[in-house]
């Protein structure tokens, strides 16, 4: 039995969902929601890498290093900002943020 382009585009859809699932049930902790927004980026990649070889066209597996560029840049920054936010209100719940007026 082989893999083909509908295992790894189940595979891609169930991370897809696992994310969104992720993102509406936990709206308390930060840190989770950004982990799911990470999955949600890779299952994006795993569908651009599936359909890339299935067509023998390097584009797409081209544009997931530019994806997974700016994953990585939007996480550092996710990050940084995650810790100024704790350092200054000692908290990370999502709920307990909603005063960020400038």
């Amino acid at each position: 039995m082989s893999i083909t382009l509908g295992h790894y585009l189940t595979l891609g859809a169930i991370l897809f969902a696992m994310s969104v699932i992720g993102i509406f049930m936990n709206r308390r902790n930060l840190i989770v929601l950004l982990m799911a927004i990470e999955l949600m980026l890779l299952a994006v990649n795993l569908n651009f890498v599936a359909f890339s070889h299935y067509l023998g066209d390097l584009a797409g597996q081209v544009f997931v290093f530019f994806i997974l560029t700016v994953a990585a840049a939007e996480s550092a920054i996710g990050l940084a900002i995650l810790v100024v936010l704790f350092r200054n209100r000692s908290t990370i719940n999502v709920d307990e943020l909603d005063a960020l007026k400038g």
